[in-house]
């Protein structure tokens, strides 16, 4: 896990995971382990992002109602912003933490695509 958080290879820890903001690549450029084996594979860090995302908005909107005495409107309209930001900026470790499920999973499964490389 510790390589995936720095956005690098799990198999190798040399190769970068991204090639833009959040944007896979497609196999690691130093030891050629595949990170997106087909299509759909990165589903599962959107609903990692998902569920962070609704526990992130619920501590907004506790947060904000136990400090404010605001409107229903004015706690939307302060919420929702910092709401989708937080996913924007979680994606990316999403997608990484992903990567890093599946290569563990996929490597005590005996898949091929994830067996050790020199």
């Amino acid at each position: 896990m510790k390589r995936v958080l720095t956005r690098r290879c799990p198999q190798c820890g040399q190769g970068r995971l991204f090639r833009g903001y959040a944007r896979l690549q497609d196999a690691c450029s130093s030891c050629a382990l595949v990170f997106r084996r087909e299509p759909g594979a990165q589903t599962g860090s959107m609903y990692l992002t998902a569920a962070v995302g609704e526990l992130f908005a619920v501590l907004v909107i506790g947060l904000f109602w136990w400090l404010f005495d605001w409107s229903t409107l004015r706690f939307v309209a302060t919420a929702l912003p910092l709401v989708f930001v937080f996913c924007a900026l979680f994606l990316p470790v999403s997608q990484a933490v992903w990567v890093g499920v599946e290569y563990v999973t996929d490597l005590e499964g005996h898949e091929p695509w994830a067996e050790l490389r020199r």
